[in-house]
């Protein structure tokens, strides 16, 4: 799994300053450099398919790093594993 984090890493895509809820918006917004109400607007638009936008928001969250480069879901892991 610390391969798997690690590229998650280096893709340089992390979890946006600019937030609502997880930052996700505003982390592809920094990374593709337009204005996070464009992506929000796209996302919105994406959310009136039954599911797939809700889904991929949840897993961007979970797998993203935030500012801090800490990953939510190897944080949780390595909780439940009793690992620092």
């Amino acid at each position: 799994m610390d391969k798997f984090y690690s590229t998650v890493r280096g893709l340089g895509l992390k979890r946006g300053p600019q937030r609502w809820l997880g930052g996700v918006c505003g982390g592809i917004a920094a990374k593709l450099n337009v204005d996070v109400a464009y992506v929000r607007i796209a996302f919105l638009l994406l959310s009136l398919l039954p599911g797939p936008a809700f889904v991929f928001y949840l897993l961007a969250w979970l797998i993203l790093p935030d500012q801090r480069n800490a990953i939510a879901l190897e944080s949780f892991l390595a909780n439940r594993s009793g690992k620092p």
